[in-house]
């Protein structure tokens, strides 16, 4: 198949170009500079110059295409994350980003998009498993991601498919984690939530292997992501690698601070992939969290 890619050099873009180029599959990148460009074509991806709110550009390189894969994102890192505002852009790439690229989509006569959505949408249900038939907790930070999904949804007016994929939290060589590991081996805290309560995690390299089945799974909403773990053995794992006996908890002041943008990372969410599982194959190389998870990170 022919693949057309937004947020193409990113952590979720990357991986998805290296685990589609496996798979036999062609990809056309969404690029927003000359550099992410070379980065593009350097892993063979034909690059296609543009932005994502561009939609008679969109519908060009979508041209030919069999499938949009919408990976297109901005989430802000530690601190970044507490200031004013710091939700605009990654808010505008799902509200309206979203709907441009299935408008293009059906323009350039595409059938298929898979977009990537979140498994922190869920409602927290204690030690209770979550699947996708689970309550959504909407607030002013998680609507966004439910509009991106409907947005998409779209697409089936034509007799096209949406898949949606509520990934876990990415885990590995990526921004997130490495502020995480940066902060842990100074001995600061990176805890949100409560020790006991459930993450739902997902390692790089399966999150482009997600997007491969997603391809040719029936259309409809799936969880993507490893076994669940609890958050007091994810902040120890962190810490441990970052040269520390154990990690800390922040306190539960900097969550009133930072409101509905830090609470839907606190919720116990122990969730299943299985659905996906059953219906296209796809299982996780890295099936659970260990140490390997961060090698990448660790000081050789």
């Amino acid at each position: 198949m022919k693949v057309f890619l937004t947020g193409a050099s990113g952590v979720m873009g990357r991986s998805s170009i290296e685990a589609l180029h496996r798979a036999g599959h062609e990809v056309v990148g969404l690029t927003r500079s000359s550099e992410t460009a070379e980065l593009v074509a350097a892993m063979g991806a034909q690059p296609w110059p543009g932005d994502l709110y561009d939609r008679p550009n969109l519908t060009a390189g979508m041209q030919g295409c069999d499938v949009v894969a919408n990976l297109a994102t901005k989430v802000p890192v530690g601190k970044a994350a507490l200031r004013p505002g710091s939700l605009k852009a990654i808010d505008r790439i799902r509200l309206n980003g979203s709907r441009i690229v299935t408008d293009a989509a059906r323009g350039a006569g595409v059938e298929r998009i898979v977009q990537q959505s979140l498994s922190f949408i869920y409602a927290d249900q204690g030690d209770g498993w979550i699947d996708e038939h689970s309550p959504v907790d909407v607030t002013r930070a998680t609507e966004p991601v439910v509009v991106a999904e409907d947005n998409v949804n779209r697409i089936e007016v034509d007799g096209g498919t949406a898949v949606n994929l509520r990934f876990g939290l990415i885990t590995g060589d990526d921004a997130n984690t490495i502020w995480l590991f940066r902060r842990a081996a100074a001995g600061r805290s990176i805890g949100l939530g409560t020790e006991e309560s459930w993450m739902h995690v997902i390692h790089p390299e399966d999150v482009g292997t997600a997007v491969v089945h997603a391809l040719t799974a029936p259309g409809g909403v799936y969880n993507v992501g490893a076994e669940p773990v609890q958050r007091r053995d994810y902040v120890d794992m962190i810490a441990r690698a970052a040269g520390r006996q154990s990690g800390h908890f922040l306190p539960s002041w900097i969550l009133r601070l930072g409101a509905e943008k830090l609470e839907i990372l606190t919720r116990s969410q122990r969730v299943s992939s299985q659905l996906f599982s059953d219906r296209t194959g796809w299982q996780p190389v890295h099936s659970r969290l260990t140490a390997e998870w961060l090698d990448e990170l660790v000081p050789a």
